[in-house]
Order: structure tokens, then C-alpha cells, then sequence
């Protein structure tokens, strides 16, 4: 008898300890609020004259007093699990129109390294397969000289139209010069136009090991707010 009550202990206690991560797991993922692409006028692309969106992201290694970091909650333990860590900024829930040209800017004002897989110093997904860094067109970065990337792919087994992006932002050199917050006084800037199709929603996240745990690929990397979230592209 004692011994199944022991047993049956384990059992609640491990539920419990189960559905307690679930529900800490749940908070920490939830959507943060969306970034909407901002429609003016219209752009010549291989399909022809569509709608033409933009909008703007920025990449910060750490927050300051000038740029306070995500809202995320405290670990189990109450410590602030992603302190110093890297981010996108001021969202990472971005919303872009459908069937229309959407050019995005990105502001890099991290440092960086070698990327693991170099697939992912190239320009993917773009309307010519470009991007311009500081106002010179590309198609890829050296792979010792990433900062993050930016890369938009399907849920597994979506039935929705497929998109995939994904775009290598340059690292600064470690000596940059910096401002009182310590960020880059001329960051990297870089930017890219694609075309969106029907409706849809999709995942996106660094490819660079930024983060901390696992190979560099926990923490931040895995969280909303942080270094993944949702590309939206609505009707």
C-alpha cells in the first residue's frame, strides 16, 4: 500500500511539474504586440505593379536607459533569465500586407562572428535576390561576418503558400565607435524588397548562435520578443 502511494505521488507531482513549465512556457511565448507594414503608393516588380509597404526593424545586443528590453517574464527562479541579451526591435510580430512589394529595413547595431551554416550568410527570397548593405547591392555576406539573420519559413506541414526569406545582417567590428549607451554611432543598415502572396502566417528566427545553453541557440533565440516571433501576411 505504501508503495502505491508513493508511486501515485510521483505521478501528481510530475504533473504537476509538467503543466507548471506548460503554463510558465505559454506566458513567455505570448504574441507580443504586432508591427504593421505601412502601405505608400505602388512598385514595378516581375509580377507586375503592386500595393508597396515598408517598415523598419532594428537589432540591439543589449538594453540601455535609451532602449529598454522586451517585456518578458521573470524564470521560476525570479531572475531575469535574458538580461544582456540580444534583441529585434520594437517587436517581433510583424504584420505585412498580401500580394503586394514590402521593402523591410534593418538597423544592426550588434557585433558578431562566424555563422554556423554559411546557407545563411546569402540573400534568400528577396525580388532580385539582393540586398543593399549600406547602399551597395549584394547577395551574400562573408560567413565570419554576421551579425543575425532575419529568416521567415513555413510551420511544418502548413497547407498555406509557401514563403521563405531570409536575410544575413553584417556584424559591427568589435572597436566601432559607440554613443553613451554603448550602440554603434553608424550602425550597419541594411535592406530588402520581396514579394508577399495570399494570406498567411509564419515563423521566423536568427540563424546566427547568439544566444546562450545549447550550441548558442537558447534563450533569446527561442524566445518571443527576443530573437524569434510571427510574420504575419493578411488580407
Amino acid at each position: 500500500m505504501k508503495r502505491v502511494l508513493v508511486t501515485l505521488m510521483t505521478v501528481v507531482v510530475g504533473v504537476a511539474v509538467v503543466a507548471g513549465i506548460a503554463i510558465y512556457t505559454s506566458v513567455a511565448q505570448a504574441e507580443p504586440p504586432a508591427l504593421k507594414a505601412e502601405v505608400a503608393g505602388t512598385l514595378d516588380t516581375p509580377q507586375g505593379t503592386l500595393p508597396h509597404a515598408t517598415l523598419q526593424l532594428a537589432v540591439y545586443p543589449n538594453s540601455s536607459d535609451k532602449v529598454p528590453p522586451p517585456a518578458t517574464p521573470k524564470s521560476p527562479l525570479g531572475q531575469d533569465w535574458l538580461s544582456g541579451q540580444p534583441f529585434y526591435h520594437p517587436t517581433t510580430t510583424i504584420q505585412v500586407p498580401a500580394n503586394s512589394a514590402v521593402t523591410l529595413t534593418f538597423i544592426q547595431y550588434d557585433t558578431g562572428g562566424q555563422i554556423y551554416n554559411p546557407f545563411f550568410a546569402k540573400v534568400h527570397g528577396t525580388m532580385d535576390g539582393t540586398m543593399t548593405w549600406n547602399g551597395n547591392s549584394v547577395t551574400e555576406v562573408k560567413s565570419d561576418n554576421i551579425g543575425h539573420t532575419f529568416t521567415v519559413h513555413q510551420y511544418p506541414e502548413a497547407t498555406q503558400p509557401d514563403f521563405f526569406l531570409s536575410v544575413p545582417l553584417p556584424m559591427n567590428k568589435a572597436n566601432a565607435k559607440t554613443d553613451k549607451a554603448g550602440y554603434p554611432v553608424d550602425p550597419q543598415k541594411i535592406e530588402v524588397t520581396f514579394v508577399t502572396g495570399d494570406p498567411g502566417t509564419y515563423v521566423w528566427n536568427c540563424e546566427f548562435p547568439c544566444g546562450d545553453m545549447y550550441q548558442e541557440f537558447g534563450g533569446p533565440l527561442q524566445q518571443r520578443g527576443w530573437m524569434a516571433g510571427t510574420f504575419e501576411v493578411v488580407g
